[in-house]
């Protein structure tokens, strides 16, 4: 191979190469390329063509140009519009700069170029035909070049040439053309070019099955259109309708038929539309249909007309209830003002109370007066927000809160909706659901509540809402602002005995399959089952001991075949075993350092012994029995007070100095706490320490401040019964708790005496036994 140096100007090129034997265009703009054009057109009409590394590079420099290139002559020159010049030019041989000797106005170059011999070996032979085996093929593949191309590049025979034909027509990356161009030697580029056609062939069979498989795909998506273009034809001619229409229709059919405001009816519109645009088997099809249901079935306008009789009404809520006579005062006053009018808002009642004392019955039983549907939805462990405002539809399995379901549920829009168990709910993470129901609890926001599912405001303001709850410091301060509460505090002796005569044993009875006369309750049998084996407000265990009794008569009529079973209150325990509780009764005769006090607790009200003990000592005051805080409290306030009267009442002055003094409350196991027993511990003291004996048939309750006043306490009626049950004759009470004293029955207030007190000397006055009377 022999090396050639001259001097010739340089045309950088950018984003093409050329190889020896190739004719090809150039457009021709840059100044310093149409001066070296010009300069080779003057001389010998050769040109120095090599590309650039960087092909968005505007104005290159000596290191941005490639050091091996193409010897070309230009072989024709026409000047475009423009300043452009498109030359059409030949390589033909590779040369390499040795240097750059001018940059303006043109790039003027040393090259060195290279004279290629053809010889032939074996291996280059070898080289030869796998590579045009290869292009043959990368020509099928492809469908790129005609075959009369293939054929003129194939029958050349000089191996050189043949490969740098090859890579002309080859669709490359400038880096690989470049490597190519440098392969001086036939071995080298013949090698190269194999490698790089063995590349090139395996991305094209990956494209290839590629085009197959979406070929494939395209031409089952065509078929299935075109079929169903066909079926579509075909319904047409027959007179029947697509599917997908002809749910459409439906959906306007039942909309037709629907008294729905205008802005539900447009919202349901819009999305008829929809699911008639979107393929029947898209996804969200599903999620529309669920929709268009949900819209389609709330009773947007659907209502129950009122029964207003009241008479009717009060009927109905006495057959079904005894006693509670401020709830049932309360439904017949909202049945009268909606008889006067027609604008009146629903109520919101919230029954406030302990277990079993029919909370739950009489939002049915108000129903029912009313001839209104009902629904219940329990709160307990409710702690999502979306439990009661939904779930918004971008979700899977997204639904609308228990709220709205309840309301397509009962398919009225003026239903007693009973709200259970309020005080249960909690919060976590996902929300506060109490704040979600201000919402629905507010009269002035519930005729525009908005559920996240259905996004369309719907009216609650006809609905008589009933809320329900054990306690009242459970329920947040804001939603217990929006409710009107009526407490249910529990049931006196009297009222259980007639509730198990009129509604727990004829159901029992019937439950059980015993017929009227085949189960007898003697006279005093219920009192003493009430008495000494239940101890609650309510009436549910009463109700499980009855249910009891019925079962053991059921086996003894089936075992024994008996006519009819007698339970009085002699046999009762071999029914019920022995009696569960004890009643507390008064002292028979006064004794000092021993008061009655009265406490309320969860279950009703009950009788409480405060005992004193004085001893010599330092002074020390021991409480015991399970007292709170707040008992202890007011224990050291009577003490004091006490102290402040020592003189008055006779006591050592120095007492506090000389005497301990121990004030325990009997049934230790039993926490007691509330302000309730100070006048009760105070009285116990004052009597040990003057010795002076307290009554026996009197009872107290009231708070006591350090210098002596005494205060109102709450739970009078259950004390109140207490007292009764326990055999007590007199009671003492706070004169500010006068006012309660309208709950209490009229048999028991004609049994009891009243004694109200200001001041803590007008308890001692009373309770203590003095030796003149």
């Amino acid at each position: 191979m022999s090396k050639k140096r001259r001097f010739i100007p340089l045309l950088p090129l950018r984003g093409i190469l050329v190889f020896p034997y190739m004719i090809i265009h150039l457009d021709v703009g840059r100044e310093k390329s149409i001066s070296a054009l010009e300069e080779a057109m003057v001389h010998d009409r050769l040109i120095m063509l090599a590309s650039q590394k960087d092909a968005q590079n505007d104005r290159p420099e000596p290191d941005d140009i490639f050091r091996i290139g193409t010897i070309a002559e230009i072989k024709q020159l026409l000047k475009l519009p423009g300043g452009t010049i498109r030359v059409l030019v030949e390589g033909l041989h590779r040369a390499q700069i040795l240097r750059y000797t001018e940059l303006d106005p043109f790039f003027q170059v040393e090259i060195e170029e290279f004279d290629e011999i053809q010889t032939k070996t074996p291996e280059i032979e070898a080289l030869t035909r796998t590579a045009i085996s290869q292009f043959e093929q990368w020509v099928k593949l492809s469908k790129k070049i005609p075959p009369e191309t293939l054929i003129s590049v194939v029958t050349v025979e000089e191996p050189g040439r043949l490969s740098d034909l090859i890579a002309s027509h080859l669709a490359l990356k400038i880096e690989d053309k470049q490597a190519l161009l440098e392969a001086v030697g036939y071995k080298e580029r013949l090698e190269k070019l194999c490698e790089i056609l063995g590349r090139e062939m395996e991305i094209l069979e990956l494209e290839k099955k590629i085009n197959v498989r979406v070929r494939k795909q395209m031409e089952k998506t065509q078929k299935e259109y075109y079929l169903r273009e066909q079926l579509k034809a075909i319904q047409k001619e027959l007179g029947e309708k697509d599917d997908r229409l002809a749910e459409a229709d439906e959906y306007r059919q039942r909309l037709k038929e629907l008294d729905i405001p205008k802005e539900v009816a447009e919202k349901i519109n819009k999305e008829i539309e929809r699911l008639e645009k979107m393929p029947p088997m898209a996804a969200e099809s599903a999620v529309i249909r669920t929709y268009l249901d949900w819209l389609l079935a709330l009773p947007w306008t659907k209502e129950t007309t009122d029964r207003l009789d009241i008479a009717v009404a009060e009927k109905i809520l006495d057959e079904d209830h005894y006693g509670l006579q401020k709830v049932k005062e309360r439904i017949l006053e909202y049945l009268s003002v909606r008889k006067l009018t027609e604008t009146m808002k629903g109520p919101i009642l919230c029954l406030v109370g302990p277990p079993g004392v029919g909370k739950t019955s009489l939002a049915r039983s108000i129903a029912r007066a009313m001839e209104r549907k009902f629904v219940r939805v329990s709160l307990g462990g409710v702690r999502d927000e979306a439990e009661i405002r939904g779930h918004r539809r971008t979700y899977v399995g997204a639904l609308p809160g228990r709220i709205i379901q309840g309301m397509r549920t009962v398919g009225s829009k003026n239903p007693v909706f009973l709200l259970d168990e309020i005080d249960k709910m909690s919060a976590d993470f996902r929300g506060d659901p109490s704040a979600a129901l201000l919402e629905v609890l507010d009269p002035e926001q519930n005729n525009t509540f908005s559920d996240h599912y259905i996004e369309v405001p719907f009216d609650l303001s006809r609905v008589l809402w009933v809320v329900t709850a054990n306690v009242m410091h459970n329920i947040p301060r804001p939603l217990l602002d929006r409710m009107e509460v009526i407490s249910i505090p529990g049931y006196t002796e009297e009222e259980k005995v007639q509730i198990a005569k009129r509604y727990l044993i004829p159901k029992q009875t019937r439950d059980h399959g015993l017929s009227e006369g085949q189960i007898i309750f003697s006279e005093g049998t219920i009192q003493k089952v009430i008495r000494d084996y239940t101890r609650e407000a309510g009436v549910r265990n009463l109700e499980r001991n009855i249910a009891g009794l019925c079962r053991k008569a059921a086996r003894q009529i089936v075992q024994e075949q008996r006519t009819a079973v007698k339970i009085t209150a002699q046999n009762l325990h071999t029914f019920l075993g022995a009696p569960k509780y004890r009643h507390a009764q008064a002292e028979k005769s006064p004794q000092v350092g021993v008061a009655t006090g009265l406490a309320w607790t969860e279950v009703g009200g009950d009788v409480l012994a405060a005992e004193v003990s004085i001893m010599k000592g330092k002074g020390k005051l021991t409480l015991t029995g399970q007292l709170g805080e707040v008992m202890r409290e007011s224990a050291q306030a009577g003490f004091t007070y006490i102290r402040t009267r020592a003189k008055e009442l006779g006591i050592d002055e120095e007492f506090h100095e000389k005497t301990d003094i121990h004030i325990h409350l009997p049934e230790g196991a039993i926490p007691k706490d509330g302000p309730s027993a100070g006048i009760t511990m105070a009285t116990a003291v004052a009597s040990a320490l003057t010795g002076q004996p307290v009554r026996s048939d009197l009872a107290m309750t009231g708070e006591i401040t350090l210098r002596g006043r005494v205060l109102p306490v709450g739970g009078i009626k259950e004390k109140v019964l207490a007292a009764h049950r326990a055999g007590i004759k007199k009671v003492i009470l706070p004169q500010e708790n006068r006012r309660d004293l309208e709950e209490i029955p009229a048999n028991v207030k004609r049994s009891l005496e009243f004694i109200f007190v200001e001041h803590m000397d007008e308890v001692l006055r009373a309770a203590l036994v003095t030796d003149n009377g």
